[in-house]
């Protein structure tokens, strides 16, 4: 196992966590308007005037951010399998490969949950439109995580892939 495979598996460590910690918050979209809104995938919590929060599992669910939460579930499990292989590659050096494809497709999945999770921003609640939220919401710190976990999972398969590697 070289240097890079050991900043690479440290990075996909990192993304894992950002996209578990993304999963685990319903602030993927936010609004401070007529008291607190917290939209996140599958959960939505409300807060009027101070008092404790109210969440609720909106019904139906968005089709969208289904297919969102099931691309970044893969994902996460496709990054942590990715991990494990990378710890094998230190006596098995040949899985290295198979570490490097699970970690391209968990970066696909990844770009799949961020082009589809827009398209949901036509909800009633929100009144937007596809890819385009209203002025009175805006996106919220569970989705910064994903795309942090999505740019770390980026930058990781390029240091698994050896691409940044200089040529002296």
């Amino acid at each position: 196992m070289d240097k890079l495979s050991i900043i690479s598996g440290a990075l996909f460590f990192a993304a894992d966590i950002f996209a578990i910690v993304s999963l685990a918050m319903p602030h993927w979209i936010v609004s401070e308007i007529g008291g607190e809104t917290n939209i996140g995938l599958m959960k939505t919590c409300l807060r009027a005037y101070g008092r404790s929060p109210v969440c609720f599992v909106p019904s139906p669910v968005r089709g969208e951010w289904l297919l969102t939460f099931i691309c970044i579930i893969l994902g996460i499990m496709c990054i942590s399998v990715t991990i494990i292989l990378l710890a094998f590659s230190y006596w098995k050096f040949r899985v290295m490969k198979y570490a490097r494809w699970l970690g391209f497709v968990a970066m696909i999945l990844f770009c799949l949950a961020a082009v589809i999770f827009p398209i949901g921003f036509d909800m009633d609640q929100i009144g937007g439109e596809a890819y385009q939220l209203p002025n009175n919401y805006r996106v919220g710190i569970s989705y910064i995580f994903f795309v942090l976990a999505l740019w770390i999972t980026v930058v990781s398969q390029l240091f698994a892939s050896k691409v940044c590697l200089p040529h002296f």
